[in-house]
């Protein structure tokens, strides 16, 4: 059900771009070809035009415009309404997915060392990939729960407690998402 309401959502934006775009243009090729064919009446209803003696009345104004400002103006608007849509294509598709950005050890590594390097209870003088959390850095067991939590904010995945507790240096942690990434070289 949420499929077919997608897809009637889909035509229904889609219908709306098709008749957004060219309404205009035809109610302009009506009035143009009304203009050098005289022979037919032009629909009333069409911009409110009231016809008088070969000449148009505009509604609640005594002024007449002639044919040739009709048409001037006419043009004009068609010109404007090609050159504003000639910078902008008809429809576009558009991608209602994304997917992470690609991962690199590189680019783990300095990911990892920002979050370290935030986090306020390390000195970030001390810091290296090598630096054991407890023992070099002198933080405790739920310092390092906080800072797998940070990891997994940063990285956009749950590590499980298993796997946490053993991850006490930085090089462990780079290696981990790595690993997990499917992350080689």
């Amino acid at each position: 059900m949420a499929a077919l309401v997608k897809n009637v959502k889909y035509l229904s934006s889609l219908a709306n771009v098709c008749l957004r775009s060219t309404v205009p243009r035809l109610s302009a090729v009506i009035i143009v070809r009304h203009i050098n064919d005289r022979r037919q009446p032009l629909p009333l209803n069409l911009f409110k035009l009231q016809p008088a003696h070969s000449q148009f009345v505009r509604p609640f104004s005594s002024t007449t415009i002639t044919v040739a400002a009709i048409e001037e103006k006419v043009l004009s608007v068609c010109k404007a309404y090609d050159k504003i849509n000639a910078e902008k294509p008809f429809y576009q598709p558009r991608r209602w997915y994304a997917g992470k950005p690609p991962l690199t050890l590189e680019t783990i590594q300095k990911r990892v060392e920002l979050v370290l390097k935030l986090y306020d209870k390390i000195n970030p003088e001390k810091l290296t990939m090598d630096s054991h959390f407890m023992n070099d850095l002198g933080l405790d067991s739920l310092d390092q729960v906080e800072i797998i939590m940070a990891i997994e904010d940063e990285f956009g995945f749950e590590i499980p407690d298993a796997d946490s507790e053993r991850l006490m240096r930085p090089r462990d942690i780079v290696q981990y998402i790595a690993d997990k990434e499917d992350i080689f070289h």
